[in-house]
């Protein structure tokens, strides 16, 4: 991943939280915790800065960190056995990486920004930290990521977005 977070940018997890409630796309997350355990959930996550054009995912590298969007839009792209390209936008209060996150495989699509971007990150490493922390909001998390999969699955044109 090339993203960084430059020291001028600051994070409100409660940004998060309304791009999650406002969403009304198809894989928005479905992440309806109480506003008190938001703070909780960003002990967790690492905030994340994207440039127009910067990559976030590459096909086929190893990695389960799994990204919640704030703001901006990201495009989903691979190229299938017949050299066919697949794409789909990915936008705010959705999420990306929840394929390989659940099936440790290697990442099945690259990742671009599409616009200026802020997202939060999940490693795998915080999540047990967050399970075991905190069972409630690790069990919503997961029931929420698990519904965009399904969605994305059932979905034709989204399902390159399962990354």
């Amino acid at each position: 991943m090339n993203a960084q977070l430059p020291t001028s940018v600051r994070f409100d997890i409660q940004g998060l939280a309304q791009s999650m409630r406002l969403s009304s796309a198809l894989d928005a997350v479905p992440l309806n915790l109480p506003d008190s355990q938001w703070p909780q959930l960003a002990n967790y996550l690492q905030p994340v800065a994207l440039q127009q054009g910067q990559v976030l995912i590459e096909q086929g590298v190893k990695d389960r960190t799994v990204y919640f969007v704030e703001s901006g839009s990201l495009t989903v792209h691979y190229e299938d056995s017949r050299e066919r390209v697949r794409i789909a936008v990915v936008g705010s209060g959705s999420l990306l990486g929840e394929g390989a996150f659940f099936s440790h495989l290697p990442r099945s699509a690259t990742v671009h920004a599409g616009s200026d971007c802020r997202l939060w990150c999940l490693t795998p490493l915080r999540f047990r930290e967050l399970s075991s922390r905190h069972p409630e909001i690790a069990l919503e998390v997961t029931v929420a990521m698990s519904s965009v999969l399904a969605r994305r699955m059932y979905n034709r044109p989204k399902r390159v977005a399962v990354t």
